[in-house]
């Protein structure tokens, strides 16, 4: 699963923006799928990670590969519009693991291009770089040659076209691109003011605490993987409005020295909780090393967990918000917190 963990992150790593162009939007959904009307035909065209996408009506046939761009599918309502599915991090959230359990899951790690092609999709949306690359199912070019339009997440873009710094907006903007394409765009701002509503409760959660550093340890021991300026992880601590002890690094991640973060002195450390590289064994390597054992967040055990699913850009965001907001407020009051 390490190798998961490195394709995942080297895929956010590559992260670009969006600019986008809906010169047409047509639908009639309601927010029940189950008594919605399929919506009239309704040309959609954007760029998207300076690819230009152009869907003559709604897909009927669309295939998710990664966490994120499934479950923005299933939060959408769209599980009757899935053909096919692939390549989970986690588990898939509860509320919509009725749905989920109805769409064909195609491969556990991305299908051969083969396999995609056998469920006929008319469509296929993706989170990370690396699904339209080699270890996927083919470049976006010849999936457009075969009719099949495709879609990326503005976290999963080439270098070229990201964001300058990745915001909750930025999932947003996705989530109300892929509402648009499949023309369901009333559940795209339900979905959106939600979520909008729960982050405003969390980041209300810390009190006085947004003066607290954080440090977002990702991976790595020898030379650790943190949070730098410009990725989820600076994303998730923006929204809760603490401060990214690593926030003048540039680039999503970045690789980074013991020796630094002793010298930042973070006030909470956040360890990623994956299947391949756990919280726990963090924390025994923290509480163990001869030098940074001493360090007050470490000594004071101020760590706050959380699983990698919620550190990707997509409807999880929030979970990794409510998480970092929730072990930020309960850690003891103090000038040092």
């Amino acid at each position: 699963m390490r190798v998961r963990a490195v394709r995942s992150t080297l895929s956010r790593r590559v992260a670009a923006p969006l600019s986008v162009l809906v010169v047409l939007l047509a639908g009639c959904a309601t927010d029940d799928p189950a008594t919605t009307p399929r919506p009239s035909a309704a040309p959609v065209a954007l760029t998207n990670c300076g690819t230009p996408v152009t869907v003559a009506a709604p897909p009927e046939r669309a295939v998710t590969l990664n966490q994120p761009a499934t479950e923005i599918m299933l939060a959408l309502g769209l599980a009757d519009r899935m053909a096919g599915t692939a390549y989970l991090d986690d588990a898939i959230l509860p509320e919509h693991a009725a749905a989920y359990a109805a769409v064909p899951v195609l491969s556990n790690r991305y299908p051969a291009k083969e396999k995609l092609l056998e469920a006929a999709p008319d469509f296929v949306y993706a989170s990370f770089h690396s699904a339209f690359g080699d270890e996927g199912v083919g470049d976006r070019a010849a999936l457009a040659g075969l009719g099949i339009g495709t879609y990326l997440s503005p976290a999963g873009c080439p270098k070229q076209h990201r964001p300058a710094k990745l915001t909750v907006e930025d999932v947003f903007a996705e989530i109300r691109e892929v509402a648009a394409v499949f023309g369901v765009p009333e559940r795209a701002e339900k979905l959106i003011a939600d979520q909008r509503a729960r982050i405003a409760t969390a980041a209300a959660r810390i009190g006085g605490a947004r003066d607290v550093s954080v440090l977002w340890w990702d991976a790595g021991t020898d030379a650790p993987s943190v949070g730098a300026c410009c990725g989820s992880p600076n994303m998730i601590m923006s929204a809760v409005g603490v401060g990214n002890v690593f926030g003048d690094l540039t680039g999503g991640w970045a690789d980074t020295s013991w020796e630094a973060v002793v010298d930042r002195d973070p006030g909470v450390i956040v360890l990623v909780d994956a299947g391949w590289d756990a919280a726990a064994a963090k924390r025994a390597f923290l509480t163990r090393h001869p030098g940074l054992k001493e360090l007050p967040a470490v000594a004071r055990q101020r760590f706050v967990v959380i699983p990698f699913s919620s550190t990707s850009a997509g409807v999880r965001v929030v979970l990794g918000v409510e998480a970092l907001a929730t072990g930020v407020a309960q850690l003891p009051a103090g000038a040092d917190r």
